[in-house]
């Protein structure tokens, strides 16, 4: 004799060697307008940057948020950006997380580019130059390094050694 069966309500019952099917009367377990209750519901997951959950029903709920950002042990408000260093640019984003980004500098235009305090990238303090031999020359005139030897630095490329012109000179050497 077949039994009506609700198809929410049916349970399999695991014995070795046989799998039958029993009904479940609808009085065994309470019931609403979309079926019976479960007695173990599954929980959506809790916010990571949840701050307050209360456990008012079956489900742990999230009351509070986060709403900064940490970024090496200080907050930040969304939205907010701030410079943690000379070279970095960050931001708290609506995600929680902060994004940053860092300087590219343009390669200095000098062979003795200095580093100055609360700045990112470096500067040439005396100008552009390069070397003419172990000697520093400034870009853009020409200098006499010796007796022998006039140097001027190339146009822009202050990587290149200096280019030099012998002059007449007397057992001298030249660069």
């Amino acid at each position: 004799m077949a039994l009506p069966i609700h198809e929410a309500c049916i349970l399999l019952l695991v014995i070795p060697g046989l799998v039958t099917s029993a009904a479940i009367s609808h009085e065994d377990y309470p019931a609403d307008e979309d079926g019976p209750v479960c007695d173990q519901p599954e929980c959506p997951k809790i916010h990571p940057k949840c701050t307050k959950v209360e456990h008012n029903g079956c489900c742990p709920e999230c009351k509070e948020v986060k709403n900064f950002c940490e970024y090496h042990g200080k907050n930040y408000k969304i939205l907010e950006e701030f410079k943690p260093s000379p070279c970095e640019w960050c931001r708290c984003e609506p995600s929680n997380e902060v994004h940053c980004v860092v300087a590219d500098c343009a390669v200095p235009e000098c062979v003795n580019p200095i580093y100055e305090p609360e700045q990112c990238c470096p500067v040439c303090k005396n100008g552009p130059n390069c070397f003419a031999g172990t000697t520093i020359i400034p870009a853009g005139i020409e200098v006499k390094v010796d007796d022998c030897n006039i140097c001027h630095c190339h146009n822009g490329d202050w990587w290149k050694p200096a280019q030099c012109s012998k002059r007449e000179c007397q057992g001298k050497q030249t660069v």
